[in-house]
């Protein structure tokens, strides 16, 4: 039975090759970058590079076909890797880039349509809506240890692979997956520091593919996590799971830290939601926060152009909320995807071991028996 996920691909798939038919594929660029653009056809994908990038296209293809380059060098202390590191060793033997773009309901855009038109040469689409629990109701909730192997096998990523993820605003639903690969045991997994709008402003090349085998791939995935979920038998598993429970907290660990406070917890949302004055944007949600949780929006995390702030600002914006980081902390938000913002700024602090609370807000403010508390602002 072909699955929500593949139903948006075709449709996604007619939309844009749809477009990209009725448009100069340079003008396309140039319009979308906003820079001059040249561009070469490479099989059924096209790449665009802008001019001022071409002149060093030369020396630094040169150093990526001789390297030898291994993602084993690369600390997994440091939770992101640069654009110019990204590029230098884009063609290496044992990358996988993924595209993890995922937005707000209410900011109407599709993340598949925009990686068909635009995304870094070679990176594979991974779908954070359809590579989730199907046994939930709650959005994007962790896959099963299966349901996940199956996903990312049929995305081609192996267990000696490292996985660089990247995402259209810079560094949002990218720390999501990033979280996700660790909880499932894979450590060299690293975020794109400042994602895709910071590549493009380097001005380094991205690739147009209106059908390729990456749409298959993700669209492989969706079908791998349906068939897990069915019971049903799935193709060959070349990436084998390793479950880390402590990075992962549910309600009921919640709750008991109410009573035992081992933890402190830090809310990724806006102080207008986490003081309960702005309402929650799904229905059904009250607004509020935890008791005797403390709200560190994770945009305080990020610089301007989207990048994570260095160690010794990081440390000053928990510390200024009052947070020891001698101490364990567990994040959350909305929905679990910018909680994994506040835990990759932890993680570059040192602290490597903070959970998510997965179902987040949306799970809590749902419940009718879970206390929640609000803040009154002063005049």
């Amino acid at each position: 039975m072909a699955s929500a996920f593949l139903s948006r691909t075709l449709f996604a798939n007619r939309s844009v090759s749809s477009f990209a038919r009725n448009q100069n594929p340079q003008k396309l660029a140039s319009f979308l970058f906003k820079k001059p653009l040249q561009s070469w056809s490479s099989g059924s994908r096209t790449a665009y590079m802008s001019t001022s990038s071409i002149r060093s296209k030369m020396a630094s293809t040169a150093v990526g076909s001789t390297a030898t380059f291994s993602t084993q060098s690369v600390p997994t202390t440091e939770p992101v890797v640069s654009v110019d590191w990204l590029h230098a060793n884009l063609r290496g033997p044992d990358i996988k880039v993924l595209d993890a773009s995922w937005y707000m309901p209410d900011e109407q855009r599709n993340p598949l349509q925009e990686y068909q038109v635009a995304h870094i040469p070679g990176a594979l689409f991974f779908d954070v809506d359809g590579i989730s629990d199907r046994t939930t109701n709650l959005p994007h909730m962790l896959p099963s240890e299966e349901a996940f192997a199956a996903a990312v096998s049929a995305l081609g990523i192996e267990n000696k692979d490292g996985v660089v993820v990247y995402d259209g605003k810079g560094i949002f639903s990218a720390a999501r997956v990033w979280w996700m690969f660790r909880v499932f045991g894979h450590d060299r997994v690293w975020v794109l520091d400042g994602g895709l709008p910071r590549w493009r402003a380097s001005g380094f090349d991205v690739e147009s593919s209106a059908s390729s085998d990456a749409i298959l791939k993700a669209s492989a995935a969706s079908e791998a996590i349906e068939k897990v979920y069915h019971g049903q038998a799935v193709g060959p598993v070349t990436f084998l799971t390793k479950y880390q429970p402590h990075l992962v907290w549910t309600l009921e660990q919640v709750k008991k830290n109410l009573e035992e406070q081992t933890h402190q917890h830090i809310d990724a949302r806006s102080k207008a939601r986490f003081d309960g004055v702005a309402a929650e944007p799904r229905k059904g949600i009250r607004s509020g926060h935890v008791p005797g949780s403390k709200c560190v929006p994770f945009p305080q995390m990020l610089d301007g152009s989207q990048t994570l702030l260095p160690a010794d600002q990081l440390k000053k914006k928990f510390e200024e909320e009052g947070i020891s980081l001698d101490n364990p902390v567990v994040t959350s938000c909305g929905t679990g995807v910018t909680a994994c913002i506040l835990a990759l700024g932890l993680h570059r602090l040192g602290k490597t071991d903070a959970p998510v609370y997965d179902g987040s807000w949306t799970e809590w403010g749902a419940q009718e028996d879970t206390p929640v508390s609000t803040s009154t602002p002063t005049s």
